[in-house]
This record gives structure tokens, sequence and C-alpha cells, in this order.
């Protein structure tokens, strides 16, 4: 065979991987895996900041199910990704992250861009490793993609000294990539199973509440059938929205303080009890918990619980749905339980209040009549993105999702800016979906320039602006310095970078709208003028309510 590089071997691998998709900003001394990875037939896809590459590695990754991966320079090119692993890491996402890097046999000489960034990024990642020799890089490929996926997932880094991706070697003498050709999965004890559906049996008021473990496992069609025979009502954490279809006879998403409050019995799979869910406390005191994760640390973590099951959740929802199957019975009545029954009366009572606002044809126009134009535009099925402060929560208050990993959002570590690249990685993932991107003026800011990476890459995503003006909602005779920003023109923006552009003030114009920047067949912002002292529904940080 003849000599090839070190970045070649690590094309060749991810090829191997199943990598089809590569999330960049082009330098040195990565330049060379990019294109050979373009060689290797893999769609690799330039931004205008790193930052925006890895949020859009990480979409990759939550709309697919598989590890999103990107690459940058050596120095600040791969510190510019850290947010992105960061947010990443915190929602559990796998990713394979490969950093450009000085030359490692000149580690201490104070090369040209040299700092050690495998130490800067290691407490954000999974597992990271620094290359030397690169006859070993299809074996550490190999590494990472196991480590990315095995258990609970998350980031891996390697770091890839430029010596060594321009190093020569024999093919035949690299040290080939392994992999399981079957794996099994971790299952939950037959008798906790039985005991499960025995508490959930004789629960009075029970709830699930699933999350992004559920959605990585695969175990979506498992835990839709299980809502369907138990008729349970179902919640998720807010980007694992859809792995129950939304629009179920027992979904009650206006309800969703409540039931919390008040379910005496919660099954509660591949989630957190973070500071979201005020580290447990959502759940009344005296309710019963089972919890069901692939890491046992989570089990019991921030609150006691009845019963934890460590497997994976698509294993456990597998055996939990053959034990409900056989006794679907003793669950027959549930849909006209006094349970259901209040939870529904609850969910209308909240539509009813909010019906004023979601109708209201005021000018400047209000957030909840935006959502609403959007929701009646979108596919049952479309891939919606939303990213900002009052809009987030307004978005989360009236826009359902009914497809597993076809909600994306600022998640748990509420990072800003994620929204626009958030679209792009969806589009890129699943390039026949209807893709919109529902932003704030501030969050847009943040990484307007990846219109243009929409646009060079001719990629229809659509990106909707609730333009208030500011960073969150202006309060009269409240103080919030650094708040007003005035009405950014980014639909002029868009137009000047290629993109459909087009201001509304009207909201009987939104749905035409709409309408013409799908027709158009490219990358399109819609900037909608929205009212500014208009406020969402939020939580304070530590979990304590401000609803």
């Amino acid at each position: 065979m003849a000599k090839v590089i070190g970045s070649y071997l690590i094309a060749k691998q991810l090829k191997e991987e199943g990598v089809d998709t590569l999330f960049y900003l082009m330098g040195g001394p990565n330049f060379d895996i990019v294109m050979a990875a373009e060689d290797q037939g893999i769609n690799c896809v330039d931004f205008r900041h790193e930052q925006a590459a890895a949020y859009a590695a990480h979409a990759y990754a939550r709309v697919t199910g598989k590890p999103g991966v990107t690459t940058a320079a050596s120095g600040p090119g791969t510190l510019n990704l850290l947010t992105g692993i960061y947010t990443a890491a915190i929602d559990c996402a796998p990713m394979v992250i490969l950093g450009g890097a000085g030359p490692v046999h000149e580690i201490g000489r104070e090369a040209f861009q040299e700092v050690d960034q495998q130490s800067i990024i290691d407490p954000m990642v999974k597992w990271s490793h620094r290359t030397t020799q690169a006859a070993r890089y299809p074996e550490v490929v190999s590494m990472a993609f196991r480590e990315a996926v095995n258990g609970r997932p998350g980031p891996v880094y390697i770091d890839c000294g430029a010596d060594v991706l321009y190093e020569e070697v024999e093919e035949d003498e690299a040290i080939s990539g392994t992999h399981a050709t079957r794996r099994t999965r971790p299952v939950a004890e037959p008798g906790a199973i039985k005991e499960v559906i025995d508490m959930m049996s004789a629960a009075e008021r029970p709830i699930i509440f699933a999350g992004g473990g559920a959605f990585f496992s695969g175990s979506a069609p498992e835990l839709e059938r299980f809502v369907d025979v138990t008729k349970t009502p179902f919640y998720t954490a807010p980007m694992s929205r859809g792995l129950v279809p939304e629009d179920n006879a027992v979904s009650f998403q206006g309800a969703r303080s409540t039931a919390m409050r008040e379910a005496d019995f919660v099954l509660v799979v591949g989630t957190r009890l973070n500071w979201m869910m005020q580290y447990g406390q959502r759940f009344a005191q005296d309710a019963k918990i089972v919890q069901i994760d692939i890491d046992g640390r989570e089990l019991g973590h921030n609150r006691n619980i009845d019963l934890g099951i460590q497997a994976d959740a698509k294993a456990a929802m597998g055996q939990l749905l053959a034990e409900a199957e056989a006794r679907e019975g003793e669950f027959a009545d549930r849909l006209e339980s006094d349970w259901v029954i209040h939870l529904r009366e609850d969910n209308d009572r909240r539509a009813e209040q909010s019906a004023p606002l979601l109708n209201s044809d005021a000018q400047p126009i209000h957030p909840l009549r935006l959502c609403k134009e959007i929701r009646e535009f979108l596919d049952r099925d479309a891939i919606v993105s939303v990213d900002g402060n009052e809009i987030l929560h307004f978005g989360r208050q009236s826009i359902p999702t009914n497809v597993p990993g076809h909600r994306l959002n600022s998640g748990v570590t509420g990072t800003m800016g994620v929204g626009l690249p958030y679209g792009i990685g969806a589009q890129l993932a699943k390039p026949d979906a209807q893709v919109l991107v529902l932003h704030g003026d501030g969050s847009m800011g943040q990484n307007a320039m990846e219109i243009d990476t929409a646009v060079r890459h001719n990629l229809p995503v659509v990106t909707v602006i609730s333009n208030n003006a500011g960073w969150t909602a202006r309060t009269p005779g409240q103080r919030k310095p650094g708040r007003e920003l005035g009405f950014t023109a980014y639909h002029k923006m868009a137009e000047s970078l290629g993109a459909y552009g087009e201001e509304v003030t009207d909201p009987a114009e939104i749905k035409p709208a709409l309408d013409r920047a799908y027709s158009s067949g490219k990358a399109a912002v819609i900037n909608v003028i929205v009212e500014p002292t208009a406020a969402g529904v939020s939580r304070a940080w530590g979990g304590s309510r401000m609803e």
C-alpha cells in the first residue's frame, strides 16, 4: 500500500463509523481532515464561527440520535468550540470533536497557537485523547465513537497535533478500528418490572416523565405504546418533547405544573432531577417515584426515590410494556378517571386563559399570537428550534411537538445563540423536513452570520424572529441595563446575504409571510415586530417558582 497521512486515516475511519456530515470552520492543521473527508463522500459544512459549528453538530445528534462530528483549527479555533461542547455535555448528547493542535513534539517550546487544549476541554467531555502516532488514528477514532455513545452519551475529544496529522505511514501498518458486531442492552430485574406495574396500577394520580436517555436509547416507540396501554399522562424534559406525540389523548401540556405537583406516582425515564425539576421537589414529597437510568449515580440523586432501576431505557421500557400489555385490563378505565378528567379540565382552562392573547389583533404583535400562527402553519412533523428568553417561554406554552428529536431549544444550560445553528444542523440531519427556527432578536444577533452558511449550502431553513427590540421584556419602571437593542433589521441583513427576508407588523400577515418564505426555496428570515412588554413565564435559578 502507498503511504498516507494521519488526516487521511481519520477521515477514512469517520466514514467507517457511518459519519455522513462534518461540521467545521476551515484552518490549520485540520484542513486536510476536511479535504480527506470530502474525498470519502462526507458532506463537509463550513460555518462562520466554530461555536455555531459545535451547536449544529449537537443538533444533528439530537435529531438523528447519532454522534455529531466537528473539527476546528488549533488554538482559538478549537477553543471557540467550548460553549458548544459544554452545552452538549450538559444535554448528554454524543459528539466527537477533532481539535486541531500545535505539534505534539514541540509542546513546551511556545509553538504557534500552542495551548493545552486537552486540559481545558477535558473537564467537559466524557473522554479525551492526545494521539502521538498517526498509525493509531483509526483505533483512536473508533474508541471515541464507542465512548460517545456508551452508557450515558456525551461529547468526546481527540487532540490532533499538526505533526501527527501530517505524519506519513504505510496504510496497511495503521491500527484498525474495532467494533462489536452485536451488542445487548442492560435490562432491569424482572421482579422490579412487576413491582413498577403494581405501583402504577395502584396509583390514583400517575404520570410519566421522560428525557434525553429515553431519546438516545431509541425507546420512543416503546414509550408511546406504554402510554397508550396504561393511559398515563406524560411529560418530558424540554429538549425531549415529541418522545410521545403531544396530540395524544393523555397529553395535557398546559397542566404540567398541576400534574407534577399533585401526582402520587411518577415514572422517571432517562432524565435527571436537576434545577429544572427543582431538584426533584416539583413532585409531592409523598409521591412514589421510580427512576430508570443507565447511570446508577442518578438514582436517588437530589431526592429520595422508592425504586431505582439501572438499565437501558429502551430495554426497560420494553420489559414494562410487555408486563403492562399482559395486564391491560387494569388500566381500561383510566381515560375516564378523575385524574385524567382533572388534568384535561385544567389544560382546557389554561387554554381559555391564553385565548385572548393567542387571537389578539394588537400591534405590535403579541408573541402568543405569533406562536399560534406558526403552530397552525407548520406540518405536524416539523422540526422546531426555539432560542431566546420571552419567546422560548411563549413557544413552550403554545407550539407542540409530535416526533422524537424534532424539538430543539436552549435546554438545561439556557445557552443563547443556538437557534439558527441548531436549525442548520437539523436541516442537514433531515434534508426533507420542514425546519423552523423561532428566535428572539437578542439571541439571533449572536450567530446571525450563519444566515450566510444556510445560503451557501442551499439549506431552506426559515427563521422567524420575535423582535421585541431587546433582551427580555421591557418592564416599565424597572432598571434593566443593556436591555435595549432597538429594532434590528434582520430581514434586510438576510436579503444582503442572499436569503429571503421580510418584515411583518400585522398579525394577519404572519401566515402569508411564512408561505412566501418556504415557497422561496431559500434560507429565509421573517422579522416580526412584537410587543416589547410581553413577558413569558419563567423559573428562577435554583428552582424557586416564578409562576
